[in-house]
């Protein structure tokens, strides 16, 4: 968290990923790449796994150079599983570590590289924050390099008109576009797009659905800044509002239910080389949520099993 050790943001609990919907989680660091260390990162993706969910999660986190367990972001990725790919890099963003091109290309070649070797996407989640560069880094790297547009996958880009809207010329070049989905009232009143409505508009747009992912930035610190870039105060991501936004979408904005939920399964699902995940189809991985008349969550299967049935939890986290 951006206000000192106080505001630490706490660790996922299993019951708040079932309550969710949520079947499967991708973590990875953000602002805090010192106190936080990927070790701990895979720790708890193996812990979920073993509470009876699915978890991968990224080398690193904001901050270049890397912080990986090897040593080796290549190494990360092929050896160990959960490892699928790396981020969340910050860029234009006063909280990142200013990367040059170079640096950045080095760092997405030895994901992509790892990726292909391991048969994983090993692709770049970009963190694109408030600043006037918006998505120019990933062009520049694709400028000075042969990395195409597909090995990133840049995040927060409804978090203002101006970058959304360059969100919508990456994504009509064939490149990743993801909304975040977690808000706050101050960061709607200070223009982000709601993921909904963004999602609406990339439709029209004529961005494909099939590179148009929402996530809900869950457990990850909100926080708020003002005019002069000082600390005004942060709330909590929640995975709640994942569904939250496809049913906005659906019933606000009008975007077809078969569609809007593609951003937060199939979509999803092959753009991080997830290949069990996205479908319900024969020898896919039985991850299912069962919907009332409400289109409210009542019943979650993950990996063949009911984590909640008829809104009762039948499985908890641990120390739950």
């Amino acid at each position: 968290g951006e206000g000192g050790f106080k505001t630490r943001t706490p660790e996922l609990m299993l019951s708040n990923m079932i309550r969710a919907g949520v079947t499967t989680v991708v973590g990875c660091l953000g602002t805090d790449g010192t106190t936080r260390s990927v070790e701990n990162l895979v720790a708890k993706a193996k812990g979920l796994k073993e509470e009876g969910v699915s978890a991968y999660c990224y080398t690193g986190s904001y901050s270049l150079p890397i912080t990986t367990v090897t040593g080796d972001i290549r190494k990360d990725i092929m050896m160990i599983d959960e490892i699928i790919g790396l981020g969340e890099i910050a860029i234009s963003d006063h909280r990142s570590s200013a990367p040059t091109t170079s640096e950045l290309a080095k760092v997405v070649s030895e994901g992509r590289l790892g990726g292909i070797l391991s048969g994983k996407a090993g692709l770049v989640n970009m963190h694109i924050g408030d600043g006037k560069s918006m998505l120019d880094p990933i062009y520049r790297i694709m400028e000075a390099s042969d990395i195409p547009i597909t090995q990133f996958l840049p995040t927060h880009v409804n978090r203002n008109a101006d970058l959304f809207n360059e969100g919508i010329r990456y994504g009509l070049r064939g490149g990743y576009v993801d909304l975040t989905t977690s808000t706050t009232p101050q960061f709607i009143a200070q223009g982000e797009v709601p993921a909904a409505m963004g999602l609406k508009i990339l439709l029209e747009k004529g961005v494909e659905v099939s590179q148009i992912t929402m996530t809900s930035d869950g457990q990850g610190s909100l926080p708020a800044f003002d005019d002069k870039g000082q600390f005004a105060g942060l709330r909590v991501g929640t995975l709640d509002s994942l569904f939250q936004a496809v049913k906005t979408a659906v019933h606000a904005h009008d975007v077809a239910f078969e569609t809007a939920i593609q951003a937060i399964t199939s979509s999803p699902a092959s753009i991080l080389g997830l290949t069990q995940k996205g479908h319900i189809k024969t020898s896919k991985d039985a991850d299912l949520v069962v919907l009332n008349e409400n289109d409210d969550i009542a019943s979650v299967m993950a990996r063949g099993e009911w984590m909640m049935l008829e809104n009762k939890l039948k499985v908890r986290g641990t120390f739950e």
